[in-house]
C-alpha cells in the first residue's frame, strides 16, 4: 500500500516561485542596462546641445524679446503673440513659399537628379576621366560656404563671369542677381550641393550586384529599363536618405542667400532663414525672430517625417 504524499506547508513555499521568476528578471534588466548604456552619453549630449537648444527656442518665441532697450533686459511672456503676428503676415507667408521653391527646385530636385546623372556617367566612363570629373565637382563642395557664396556671387553678378561669357558669344545678359534673385541662389544651391549627392549615388550604385543587371540584359531590358526597373528599386534607402539630408541642409541655408541677394531686392530672395535673422538682428525682434526660425525647425520636421515614412518599408 502507497504511503499517502504529504503536501508542503504554505510557509515552506510561499519564497520559492517569486525567487525563480525574479532571477531571469533581474539578468534581463542588467543586459537590457549594458546594452544601453553606451547611449547614455550620446544622449546626455543630444539633451543638452539639440533638444535643449530647441526647447529654449521655443520658449523664446513665446516673449517679446528684443535686441536692445527695456525688453533687451526684460522680456515678457506674450504667448502666442508672435505666432499670430506671423500668421497675418503676408511677407511671413510669402517667406515660406520661396522656402519651399528653394528646397523642392534645388535640392529634392536639382541636387539629386544631376547627382544621380553624374553618378551613372562616371560609373561608365573611363576610370581616368570619372576621377577627374569626380575632383572637380567636388571641389565646390569642400569649399567653405561663405567663399563658395563671394565665388558664386562673381559668378552672377552684373559684370561677373556669366554675363561676361555671353557677352564673349554677342548675348547681353541680365542682372541675374536682381531680375532673377531665386534662379541665381537655386543655381548656386545646386552647384554646390550636388557633389554630396554624386558620392552617395555613386557609392550605392557601386553596391548594386553586376549579375542582377547582366540577368536583366540577357532578358532582354535596355539601359532605361534596367535603370528604372533594377537600380533605382535597388538603390530606394539611399534615395530616401539622401533626400531627407540635403532637404534639412538646404533648408538651413543662410550665407549663400545672404551673400548673394540679402535676401533681396526687397524680399524676393528672403527664405526662412533670412527672414528669421533679418527680424531679430536687423529689426531687433529677437522673439519673433525666434518664432520664425522655431515654424522652420517645424517645417524641417514635417520633410523628415514624410521621407521616414517613404524609407520606413526599405528598413522593415
Amino acid at each position: 500500500m502507497t504511503a499517502p504524499t504529504r503536501q508542503a506547508a504554505p510557509w515552506e513555499t510561499a519564497d520559492v516561485a517569486p525567487v525563480t521568476h525574479r532571477v531571469p528578471l533581474v539578468r534581463r534588466l542588467l543586459r537590457r542596462a549594458v546594452e544601453l548604456g553606451p547611449l547614455v552619453p550620446a544622449v546626455i549630449l543630444m539633451l543638452i546641445f539639440l533638444i535643449g537648444p530647441i526647447l529654449y527656442s521655443l520658449y523664446g518665441s513665446l516673449t517679446n524679446a528684443a535686441m536692445t532697450g527695456y525688453k533687451a533686459a526684460n522680456p515678457q511672456f506674450v504667448g502666442l503673440e508672435n505666432y499670430q503676428s506671423l500668421a497675418a503676415s503676408g511677407e511671413f507667408w510669402q517667406s515660406v513659399w520661396l522656402t519651399v521653391v528653394f528646397v523642392l527646385c534645388s535640392a529634392v530636385i536639382g541636387q539629386n537628379v544631376l547627382g544621380m546623372g553624374l553618378a551613372l556617367l562616371m560609373q561608365i566612363s573611363p576610370k581616368g576621366i570619372a576621377n577627374v570629373v569626380g575632383g572637380i565637382v567636388v571641389i565646390s563642395w569642400v569649399l567653405p560656404e561663405i567663399v563658395a557664396a563671394f565665388a558664386l556671387y562673381a559668378f552672377f553678378s552684373t559684370d561677373g563671369t556669366l554675363n561676361t561669357m555671353l557677352a564673349a558669344v554677342g548675348l547681353s545678359g541680365p542682372t541675374w542677381l536682381l531680375t532673377f534673385p531665386m534662379f541665381s541662389v537655386i543655381m548656386a544651391n545646386i552647384w554646390r550641393g550636388t557633389a554630396f549627392s554624386m558620392m552617395v549615388y555613386g557609392a550605392a550604385l557601386g553596391d548594386v550586384p553586376p549579375d542582377i543587371t547582366e540577368a536583366a540584359m540577357i532578358d532582354g531590358a535596355g539601359p532605361r529599363q534596367r535603370l528604372i526597373h533594377v537600380t533605382l528599386p535597388m538603390i530606394k534607402g539611399s534615395i530616401s536618405t539622401n533626400l531627407l539630408l540635403t532637404t534639412l541642409q538646404t533648408l538651413a541655408v543662410f550665407t549663400l542667400i545672404w551673400v548673394m541677394t540679402g535676401g533681396g531686392p526687397g524680399t524676393s530672395s528672403s527664405t526662412l532663414p533670412v527672414l528669421a535673422y533679418q527680424q531679430a538682428f536687423k529689426f531687433s525682434q529677437v522673439g519673433y525672430g525666434t518664432a520664425i526660425a522655431t515654424v522652420t525647425i517645424l517645417l524641417g520636421a514635417i520633410f523628415a517625417l514624410v521621407y521616414i515614412k517613404v524609407l520606413k518599408p526599405e528598413v522593415d
